[in-house]
């Protein structure tokens, strides 16, 4: 299993994530270190950029923003991301899509 997601028995999925902000668009980026790299393109403002982190990865699992939810890092670019309700195969193909 890879280091930037862990599934609990109980079904839900942390992510550890990098996070950019202020990216011309908003995307995944690969890999960095044992996290995902994801660009925002909301500016880190005001809680801006977490918004649009959640909001960014609901949409693409297809759940509500109510499924994902900022465990850690509320003010850091490292952040933990809980969903629950997604198929361990949609975050796996997170690592491959650029």
């Amino acid at each position: 299993m890879s280091e930037w997601f862990r599934q609990a028995a109980d079904g839900r999925i942390t992510l550890t994530l990098h996070i950019q902000p202020g990216a011309k668009k908003t995307e995944f980026a690969g890999l960095h270190g044992d996290a995902l790299k994801i660009r925002l393109a909301a500016p880190p403002v005001d809680g801006k950029a977490n918004e649009a982190l959640i909001r960014f990865v609901a949409d693409t699992l297809k759940l509500a923003k109510s499924a994902v939810s900022l465990k850690s890092g509320q003010t850091s670019r490292r952040k933990v991301l809980e969903i629950q309700g997604a198929p361990l195969s949609a975050i796996q193909a997170f690592g491959t899509t650029n």
